[in-house]
């Protein structure tokens, strides 16, 4: 049965016990859940964290995230807030946009390359890139089991410069991970969320979840968004579930992330090498 359809005290329950160890070839060298948010600016990622810890610890509603009010992002570090004893979730440093001088430091952030709590600088520095990813060598993290989530409000509207690049993130997070992201559309009674998941769904996206967060003006529980933000961790966790049923190899996995990184920040240098030539001998 579907964790949307079971009582939500059964739903919370299975979510705070779960434990890599019960997957079905045992925890394969993971140690930890790692759900790694991303999405452009402002669309609501602290405030998604804001509401799993509310409806996961089922006190008091805290401000653990802190979310903005205006468009901009006031998430500048790569912050984890514990879930569970195995489940953790990071509020990545959100961008402006999925260019490639943003995105090479968001798959840094995908790839566990900058530690966890850490303050993340926009650069498009191929050596200092190149020189953070070998510091990182010096303490790999390859114990994550990861799985990135897309937030994305429906209040924004998806741009059509912005479907393309947000594909190529889309399609790059499967490449990195093994697995597709998991998009969260917030704000759901704002916009038009069935057009915003049939272009989601369009990307190749397999699972959509729309919810209503939880803030600070208006955080008086109801069922309906207690089960909305259930539902999404439930699926999580079957993600987890079933790539877990597959032989894994963490350290190995850690190389090909980081194989796919290098290779990006390549080709990213070789193509601003080019457009700056181009320019050049358009000036001359």
């Amino acid at each position: 049965m579907a964790g949307y359809e079971r009582p939500a005290d059964h739903v919370r329950d299975y979510i705070r016990r779960f434990s890599l160890d019960n997957c079905a070839l045992g925890s394969q060298g993971y140690n930890r859940v790692l759900l790694q948010l991303f999405g452009y600016m402002g669309h609501g990622k602290s405030s998604l964290i804001n509401s799993c810890k509310y409806v996961l610890d089922d006190g008091e509603y805290h401000i653990y995230a802190k979310a903005s009010a205006s468009h901009k992002s006031v998430t500048y570090s790569r912050t984890a807030y514990p879930l569970t004893d195995t489940i953790t979730i990071v509020d990545n440093r959100g961008c402006a946009t999925f260019n490639a001088y943003e995105t090479g430091e968001i798959y840094a952030q995908l790839g566990n390359f900058i530690p966890l709590n850490q303050r993340v600088e926009w650069t498009n520095n191929y050596i200092q890139m190149i020189n953070r990813l070998e510091d990182s060598e010096m303490d790999p993290n390859f114990t994550d089991f990861t799985i990135p989530v897309f937030v994305y409000s429906v209040k924004k509207g998806l741009a059509e410069g912005e479907k393309k690049e947000t594909k190529e993130f889309i399609d790059n997070c499967r490449k990195m991970t093994g697995v597709y992201p998991i998009v969260v559309l917030t704000n759901k009674t704002s916009g038009d969320f069935l057009q915003a998941e049939k272009e989601f769904l369009l990307m190749g996206v397999e699972k959509v979840i729309k919810v209503e967060n939880y803030t600070r003006e208006d955080h008086g529980r109801t069922q309906g968004r207690h089960k909305e933000i259930l539902h999404f961790l439930y699926s999580v966790l079957e993600d987890v579930n079933f790539q877990m049923r597959y032989r894994k190899n963490p350290r190995k996995e850690r190389i090909e992330r980081k194989k796919f990184l290098l290779n990006f920040l390549h080709e990213r240098e070789v193509t601003q090498r080019l457009e700056q030539t181009s320019s050049q001998d358009i000036r001359n």
